[in-house]
């Protein structure tokens, strides 16, 4: 008894420093060692590991014709992955490094669909839609004729319809902000011509994400924001009052000293959480000294001395 248990005692050892041992370090492989290392690494979804293959096959063999193909299927596993961004990093170094005409041109291609793909809310990134349907001028001038213009057609009408979109939404903005300025620059920057308004179908909003954005212009939460006075600053260096009528002036006092109330526009939603409060708040007039004739006596002027 006593020596099958010290059998499975050292088995038990033995399996737990075998767990334990690290593997050794791999270096000075074949380049198809690597390449392939990298293929099962992308093919079983190990992008971590396929990088560190790849970073491996580059630097111990840089001059392997692999290494085409290898920063191709790169860029397009981090695509793919909704990596955006590292795949634009192979596809320059692509172009850099191997890239031929017709394999430039698909380079660019790609990266043009990166960024159109790294666009779930076009309504967050004004900028990468303008830098997204630059990139499509800039291809379309380079390859008239390419067999991917179709693609990057379609691509950019619906960046043009959602840069549109976008600007119409800015330009509200800036209407009840009170900024008329920029109002007008975007709603004049805002229509697509070249289409109907009936045939743009607008962009689906998931619910959960609607119950926060709305429509650009309102909320559900819009009735629990109070109606205040809100003073903004205009292009013109004025100030203007919005969403609040004009105060009301109450004569409350006698002809001589007169004083002036100003009555609050609305109550608000949560005025009955606030300590006691009156709504109307008397402005304090200057104090005006009485002639000496009107002045009252003091208790203790029998006290004072006569002059």
């Amino acid at each position: 008894m006593m020596m099958i248990r010290g059998v499975i005692a050292t088995i038990a050892v033995i399996l737990f420093m075998s767990g334990c041992a690290k593997e050794p370090d791999e270096y000075n492989k074949p380049a198809d060692y690597w390449y392939e290392k990298m293929i099962t690494a992308v093919s079983s979804g190990n992008l971590e590991n396929a990088d560190s293959y790849f970073s491996s096959l580059q630097s111990e063999h840089i001059g392997s014709p692999l290494l085409v193909d290898a920063t191709l299927i790169m860029a397009q596993a981090h695509m793919a992955y909704e990596e955006y961004l590292l795949s634009e990093h192979f596809l320059d170094e692509y172009n850099r490094r191997y890239a031929t005409r017709e394999g430039r041109e698909y380079a660019e291609f790609l990266k043009i669909k990166a960024k159109f793909m790294a666009l779930p809310n076009p309504g967050r990134d004004q900028g990468l839609i303008n830098e997204t349907l630059k990139s499509v001028g800039a291809f379309k001038t380079a390859y008239p004729y390419s067999t991917y213009i179709p693609l990057v057609n379609t691509m950019e009408t619906q960046l043009q319809l959602a840069k549109g979109t976008l600007n119409i939404h800015i330009a509200e903005l800036y209407t009840r902000l009170g900024k008329p300025k920029g109002a007008t620059y975007y709603n004049n920057i805002a229509p697509v011509t070249w289409i109907a308004a009936e045939d743009v179908v607008p962009a689906t909003i998931p619910w959960y994400r609607e119950m926060f954005e709305g429509d650009g212009t309102s909320s559900w939460y819009a009735f629990m924001i109070p109606n205040t006075r809100n003073v903004v600053s205009m292009e013109d260096n004025e100030s203007v009052v919005l969403d609040s009528p004009k105060p009301i002036a109450v004569d409350v006092s006698t002809d001589q000293n007169k004083t002036i109330q100003s009555v609050s526009p609305e109550s608000s939603w949560y005025d009955f959480i606030l300590p006691w409060s009156s709504a109307a708040e008397p402005v304090k007039k200057e104090n005006v000294v009485p002639p000496k004739s009107e002045q009252k006596g003091s208790w203790y002027d029998s006290l004072l001395p006569s002059f």
